[in-house]
């Protein structure tokens, strides 16, 4: 099954995301946008960026988990991935936000 985006908003009537690969695996959560719109700007960005190895910026935490954040063209980041315990489960990660991110399925909380 491929991935799909989960676009919710909360109490305080802000928008986010979650991209979640084919299992139900949050594998990139986004930013709180003001409005709906933004966030599915937002969600358009990772899009368009996913496939794009360029745009991922490998981190490590203080801790030593691993992590990464996809950029959208101007720098910004778009979301952020969970934390690992290894660099290859980030490899993983990345590459199943590669795979997943340009589909275009969009759920809503009913």
């Amino acid at each position: 099954m491929a991935g799909w985006y989960e676009l919710s908003s909360n109490e305080g009537g802000k928008f986010s995301f979650v991209l979640k690969a084919g299992n139900g695996e949050v594998i990139l959560r986004s930013q709180s946008y003001a409005g709906e719109s933004g966030a599915r700007n937002g969600i358009a960005s990772v899009q368009a960026n996913a496939p794009n190895d360029a745009m991922y910026e490998r981190k490590q935490a203080s801790d030593g988990r691993s992590f990464f954040n996809l950029k959208a063209a101007n720098g910004q980041i778009i979301g952020t991935s969970q934390m690992y315990k290894s660099e290859s489960g980030r490899d993983n990660g990345i590459e199943s936000v590669k795979t997943n991110g340009p589909g275009t399925t969009i759920k809503t909380p009913d």
